[in-house]
């Protein structure tokens, strides 16, 4: 009788490891209650309440303790998944700063193709692709004139 409750749980576990998989490799496909539920939460949710149900039946609990475990445990595991994803998107504020007017320094040779600057902004902790319509060599201060994307068209700073 404890194989066929175990065989429930790890079947849901399953299930739950697939789904949460799923989600993490390709996205967030489910999206349940307008945000109120995540796949992502859901799989790890499924999939800790079958480790933790497998995990009491296996002790030899009774069937009266392995369910409402395995339910506050998922329960607690989706809730917990859930909030921390939105704290997550929360942080994520999505809207693109512009860094027309920052100043910065070449650190290795722009030209019409190519180039490469750290800018002085505080949002800015790594180097940026560049290019120019002239050259600027390396070391010469910059001011960006236009943001396309993740690079910058820069020129001498005056």
């Amino acid at each position: 009788m404890n194989g066929a409750r175990m065989l429930v749980f790890v079947v849901i576990g399953i299930v739950g490891l697939a789904l949460a998989l799923l989600t993490l490799t390709v996205g967030d496909f489910l999206d349940l209650g307008d945000g109120a539920l995540s796949g992502t939460a859901l799989g790890a949710g499924l999939m800790l309440f079958g480790a933790s149900g497998a995990v009491v039946t296996a002790n030899g609990l009774p069937v009266a303790a392995s369910y409402p475990v395995a339910i506050v445990v998922g329960v607690l595991v989706v809730l917990g998944v859930q909030l921390l994803l939105r704290r997550l998107g929360a942080s994520d504020d999505g809207e693109p700063v512009s860094l027309v007017g920052v100043q910065g320094i070449v650190t290795s040779d722009v030209a019409p193709g190519h180039g490469e600057v750290r800018l002085d902004a505080a949002t800015e902790l790594e180097n940026r692709l560049a290019f120019s319509e002239e050259p600027i060599e390396q070391g010469m201060r910059i001011v960006v004139v236009e943001h396309h994307g993740s690079r910058v068209k820069v020129e001498p700073a005056r």
